[in-house]
């Protein structure tokens, strides 16, 4: 079974159409790159998958099911989704946050029960925030608020995480931390991930598959090899680019490309 299937799905926007004609299946159990310039439509797509907003035309399938015709209590518990911008979390601990995951199984004035705190632990655990539950999010580190976020989507119980570039506003070792993060508890735990990614080179280390996008058109959708060759690469950024192979690992760098220096 797929994870979602796509069919004509469509998005307009007054003036644009962010979305044209999408068919597309993506497979369970795997980390999937949603990759492309920017405008291309990748947001767009994420929140469709996660509901957040409905196509113009077409239809989307979530588990073999149309996805409208999962209740929503019933969608918040198995798919979890991430934003680019979260919510502001003032003044409130990191284990507060993570304990909203339990929302979906609890409701607003549900008290937590023993099998929502030990989801809890298990998910501060996983993510290894354990020792900030007591602090203030505002006070914790990009990384550790990420590991956070992801934890209280862990709390959730879902089994689907989409996430839209989580790792665009951390420094290179704490990208490191949250994509790795995602990729092992989705190869350890059959867990299935969704992530908006600029970086190529991050989405070819930590992910298995791509889904590339082209003006709201789907350009790629394979293993994530398939993204890493000078023509494929070419065809979704535009851009020269040269594959290489160091250590086991293969990245991209842009070709003959000059960095100008402005003169006083």
């Amino acid at each position: 079974m797929t994870l979602f299937a796509l069919s004509g799905v469509s998005y307009n926007v007054p003036g644009r159409q962010l979305i044209d004609g999408l068919d597309l299946e993506l497979e369970p159990g795997v980390v999937t790159a949603l990759v492309g310039r920017n405008g291309s439509g990748k947001s767009t797509l994420l929140r469709l998958l996660a509901g957040q907003a409905y196509p113009s035309a077409g239809s989307i399938a979530y588990h073999g099911r149309a996805l409208t015709d999962w209740r929503r209590q019933e969608l918040a518990r198995d798919l979890a989704y991430l934003p680019q911008v979260t919510p502001p979390a003032e003044g409130m601990q990191l284990g507060e946050l993570v304990a909203l995951g339990r929302y979906p199984w609890r409701g607003a004035l549900g008290r937590l029960r023993s099998e929502d705190r030990q989801a809890i632990a298990s998910a501060v655990a996983r993510c290894g925030v354990s020792h900030l539950t007591e602090r203030l999010v505002d006070t914790l580190s990009g990384g550790e608020r990420q590991r956070g976020w992801i934890a209280m989507m862990l709390a959730q119980g879902a089994g689907t995480l989409l996430l839209d570039e989580p790792i665009s506003a951390l420094d290179v070792a704490h990208q490191v931390e949250v994509l790795g993060l995602v990729h092992d508890m989705c190869r350890e735990t059959g867990l299935s991930a969704v992530i908006v990614l600029h970086d190529v080179n991050m989405a070819a280390r930590y992910c298995d598959r791509v889904v590339a996008l082209g003006g709201g058109k789907l350009l790629l959708n394979g293993p994530i090899s398939h993204l890493m060759t000078p023509d494929a690469l070419m065809q979704v950024y535009g851009l020269p680019m040269t594959v290489a192979l160091q250590d086991g690992d293969v990245f991209a760098l842009p070709r003959n490309q000059r960095i100008c220096k402005e003169t006083p």
